[in-house]
């Protein structure tokens, strides 16, 4: 006698089929399923995707093969062993360029420096270093800094001393880097860090564009581009916001022509911004093109994008860990009130309010090492993608080809105790001073918190400038704690910040 089942019994019996199987899979941390692969686990864990990444690497021994759904291209080689990033980074770097993959994902950067490869990756790597050293860049940094630190940042921490009340300080940090970098790379001050707390099109475009290009990496492409082709979700905002900031970076430049044709030479001897550095070179050519206005807006998003959320998530993630740890402040508070007697103030003055000039806390090790203990910790870029261009062999014995996707999760490598000890997971800015007293070096391919190898991070030195000026005036003047109960945990995104933001009183230190 012949057996007929409906569709539904059919159905029935595979979802049953799956939950059983599932069940003896229970004592392993992800699940490969049938037909879908690893996909359910990867987005049922997506809202805190970073701290599961830590726990399956630090399981698995630093090195992961995730698996997709059997119909898409989507299996990805997930590593934070130091061998295999020192391998893609440096050793081998011209097999890993950033590739088309890459560009896809982050088309909104257009061919600027961090999509490009090859001969014009190098161009413009070499101009932008020559631009960012120059001594007049240099004056308008610490110029442009210290002036936003006394005219905005701090009065809106003596406006909430004064009146007791609660301020997210991970909103203040976005703007404060959002006005001094546009400043730097446009020569434009949009104020957006003041008491009123305007809103800003464009930096809030960045934040949800951002979160777009992250879900790019969680879903496979054809689902993406599905949504794009629909103009739902994610990708409407995406295409929404990339328009914004097409609009918003068209009328920089165009006001900057305009500008530039009424100024003189002996114009702007206090240091002048990047874009007028670039159109000052007199329509040089680089790589056979002009510095037309596309390449002009895919260099200011590029440095935008660079310069204003990675040093705002490091001081977020900072002044949280110090304020939580009070034997850390202090003795960065010590360190700061030797640095005022070094430099020959009146002792009364340890015990004022003051602003600190950039000279008096630039060699600052305990600081310093405090700052590098949050960045392993809180890596503003919490991951990065790579792919090879020939099949090759990693270190560890892992086979890759043009088609896996290599993936360093930054964020595990930082809580990871092969890499950094059974104390991993504490704040202890006491691992980066050796005996003599001095900032103890860690090879970048174990601190990938500004790049590794060749593509290592150009404004290295811009970010500590501005993080160890700002951290100083905060933490000298001011005690900030932490709203009681408030939440704090990774959002999800392509740079790492606060889920709910960072909820905190600042009460002043010194009448």
């Amino acid at each position: 006698m012949a057996l007929s089942f409906s569709y539904t019994e059919i159905i029935l019996a595979f979802i049953g089929f799956m939950w059983l199987w599932g069940l003896s899979k229970l004592k392993q941390p992800i699940w490969n399923w049938p037909f879908v692969g690893m996909l359910p686990s990867l987005l049922l864990h997506v809202h805190h995707i970073h701290d599961r990444c830590a726990n399956l690497l630090e399981w698995r021994g630093g090195t992961m093969l995730f698996k997709g759904p059997w119909f898409v291209n989507m299996h990805i080689l997930l590593t934070i062993d130091p061998a295999n990033v020192h391998y893609i980074m440096s050793s081998n770097f011209t097999n890993y360029p950033k590739g088309s993959e890459f560009k896809k994902m982050f088309e909104i950067l257009g061919d600027g420096i961090f999509n490009s490869d090859s001969e014009a990756w190098k161009d413009q790597r070499k101009l932008s270093r020559e631009l960012i050293a120059h001594h007049m860049f240099q004056k308008c940094l610490i110029k442009t800094t210290l002036s936003k630190l006394e005219t905005g940042l701090v009065p809106i921490l003596e406006h909430v001393s004064q009146n007791g009340v609660t301020i997210d300080l991970q909103d203040v940090f976005k703007r404060f880097t959002f006005d001094t970098t546009c400043i730097l790379v446009t020569g434009y001050d949009p104020g957006c860090l003041s008491i009123e707390f305007p809103d800003v099109p464009f930096a809030n475009t960045m934040d949800e564009a951002e979160e777009a290009i992250f879900m790019r990496h969680c879903l496979p492409e054809s689902v993406w581009k599905f949504q794009r082709w629909l103009n739902f979700g994610h990708e409407k905002k995406l295409r929404e916001g990339h328009a914004t900031l097409d609009r918003v970076i068209c009328q920089y430049i165009s006001m900057k022509r305009v500008e530039m044709t009424k100024m003189s030479k002996d114009d702007n001897e206090e240091g002048f911004d990047l874009l007028t550095s670039y159109l000052k070179q007199n329509e040089t050519t680089l790589g056979g093109k002009n510095f037309d206005d596309k390449y002009l807006r895919d260099t200011i998003i590029n440095l935008m994008l660079a310069g204003r959320d990675t040093t705002s998530s490091a001081l977020t993630w900072f002044i949280w860990l110090v304020s939580t740890h009070p034997e850390v402040q202090e003795k960065i508070r010590e360190e700061l009130t030797r640095a005022i007697i070094i430099n020959s103030a009146p002792t009364k003055e340890t015990k004022q309010w003051r602003l600190f000039q950039i000279h008096e806390v630039r060699n600052l090790v305990y600081l310093h090492a405090a700052l590098c203990e949050s960045l392993r910790l809180y890596p503003p870029v919490p991951f990065q993608h790579k792919a090879p261009i020939q099949s090759d062999i990693l270190p560890t014995g892992h086979k890759v080809d043009p088609k896996t996707k290599i993936v360093f999760s930054l964020y595990a490598m930082g809580r990871n105790s092969s890499i950094w000890g059974n104390d991993c997971f504490e704040f202890k800015p006491e691992r980066w001073i050796s005996e003599s007293g001095r900032i103890k070096h860690e090879p970048s391919y174990k601190f990938l918190a500004f790049n590794a190898g060749p593509r290592t991070c150009l404004g290295k030195d811009v970010a500590f400038t501005q993080m160890k000026a700002t951290a100083a005036d905060i933490i000298h003047n001011y005690q900030v704690r932490a709203e009681e109960g408030h939440c704090v945990s990774p959002n999800v995104s392509i740079i790492l910040y606060m889920k709910h933001g960072f909820k905190a009183k600042v009460n002043k230190r010194w009448n």
